[in-house]
């Protein structure tokens, strides 16, 4: 009889998490429509103005006078990788992805010598203490944030840029997942500081018409370089803000049906348990019975 009793709770146990686990799923489905399409919404302004950045930055002859977010600060020894992850688990292998990419590309460049530091923005990135307890470079508080905005990223993007010049590190890489769907969420790494110039990237139409800038480029650049972090920033928290959603139904949805899947083998357990102990009883009131006569 114990161990009916004990199957008994434990299926009880069962079906209350697996009215937690609906519960999740559906609100996480709820979030999910309006954060992706922010992300989505917010995807063509930050690819293009980072394609400006760079064209800006492929016309300009670097020199002294250059924007420190242009030209660097002629060495790339120390890099600050910024790990952009969520305040809350439950959301598949979606904070692990980001933070596997993020260590992938630190062993890579400790492998070349370079120096390695770490920019937490999310409280699921400090797992990377594991791996690297003494080079974490700031912990960025973002328990507070409940919708994501612009200037959540512009505070991020300005500690950032205060680092860079008061010269912390050279070179600075953002790692987030970018939302494809709610099945797969891509970890994603960029380098943000200083501009990446990809010379083999095709350049930027002006449909062919002849472009004078005023001011001069440099002017531009040094108005448009900080505010391009603030959006690559940005532009990362909007898609981890739905690739968590996405990965977080996905993980509740397969928890809730593994839960169903408990529920049945137990419920089976359950009650051949319960047939063998009526039929032991059965036995022993007739054994008893016999014995009278």
């Amino acid at each position: 009889m114990a161990s009916l009793k004990a199957l008994k709770i434990r299926i009880g146990s069962v079906k209350s998490t697996q009215k937690i686990t609906k519960a999740m799923k559906m609100v996480a489905a709820a979030k999910l429509r309006r954060a992706q399409e922010a992300a989505i919404a917010g995807r063509p302004y930050a690819e293009r103005l980072e394609a400006v950045m760079a064209s800006l930055a492929s016309k300009v002859s670097v020199s002294e006078s250059s924007p420190k977010l242009l030209a660097g600060t002629g060495k790339d020894q120390t890099h600050l990788i910024i790990i952009a992850t969520s305040e809350r688990g439950l959301a598949g292998a979606f904070n692990s992805n980001i933070v596997r990419a993020a260590r992938r590309k630190a062993e890579e460049l400790e492998a070349a010598g370079k120096t390695v530091k770490f920019y937490v923005a999310g409280k699921k990135g400090r797992v990377i203490r594991r791996f690297f307890p003494n080079q974490i470079a700031a912990d960025h508080e973002m328990s507070h944030i409940k919708t994501v905005s612009f200037a959540d990223a512009r505070a991020i993007a300005d500690d950032v840029i205060a680092r860079f010049e008061a010269g912390e590190f050279d070179v600075a890489h953002l790692f987030y997942a970018k939302f494809q769907s709610a099945l797969v969420q891509e970890p994603v790494g960029k380098q943000i500081i200083p501009v990446a110039i990809d010379t083999n990237a095709a350049p930027v139409s002006d449909g062919g018409a002849a472009v004078e800038y005023e001011p001069d480029e440099e002017t531009i650049l040094a108005e448009l370089l900080p505010r391009n972090v603030a959006i690559q920033v940005f532009r990362a928290l909007l898609e981890n803000a739905a690739s968590e959603q996405g990965s977080r139904m996905t993980a509740m949805d397969n928890a809730t049906r593994n839960a169903g899947d408990m529920i049945n083998r137990l419920t089976i357990q359950y009650n051949r348990s319960r047939q063998a102990a009526i039929t032991t009883e059965l036995v022993e009131i007739i054994s008893g019975a016999e014995a009278l006569k």
